[in-house]
């Protein structure tokens, strides 16, 4: 990735808690035709996305195993990294202006959600995309400790 990310997501659905082995996904969000795989070819997994029913496909070392990123079938013209996998993952920002946490309400306890980053319940949009309500909290909050409302 040549450019800095146009946005990052912080996910906390189950699929990227189980993809992540963590709390959660964090995702720079890119442009695809800006994405450059410099050492062989990818293969490919098509998972069903319980929150908008489109597919995500995930890209994956055919080495190793190792996530690399996702496309959507929902925007085919953009690409999520996992920052994991980056040479230099703390360069990635998370900045309230680009920044955005989604499924709040799969985090598991004891997940403590960013404050000044918009967060939504669910996804941000809706599955025919249309926006979501957000929330930005003042301070950094465990997941337990959030009232939905």
């Amino acid at each position: 990735m040549a450019q800095p990310p146009a946005r990052t997501t912080i996910c906390y659905c189950n699929f990227c808690q189980r993809a992540t082995g963590g709390a959660q996904g964090i995702l720079p969000i890119a442009p695809l035709a800006d994405l450059a795989v410099t050492h062989g070819a990818p293969d490919t997994y098509a998972h069903v996305s319980e929150g908008s029913g489109k597919q995500v496909i995930l890209h994956f070392c055919a080495s190793c195993g190792t996530k690399l990123y996702m496309t959507y079938e929902r925007w085919p013209d953009m690409v999520g990294l996992y920052a994991g996998t980056l040479d230099d993952p703390v360069a990635v920002r998370l900045d309230p202006a680009n920044s955005k946490q989604i499924f709040v309400a799969s985090a598991r306890p004891g997940t403590v959600v960013h404050a000044g980053i918009p967060a939504f319940w669910e996804h941000a949009a809706t599955a025919d995309g249309l926006p979501e309500p957000s929330f930005v909290l003042e301070t950094p909050t465990a997941v337990e400790d959030l009232k939905r409302g």
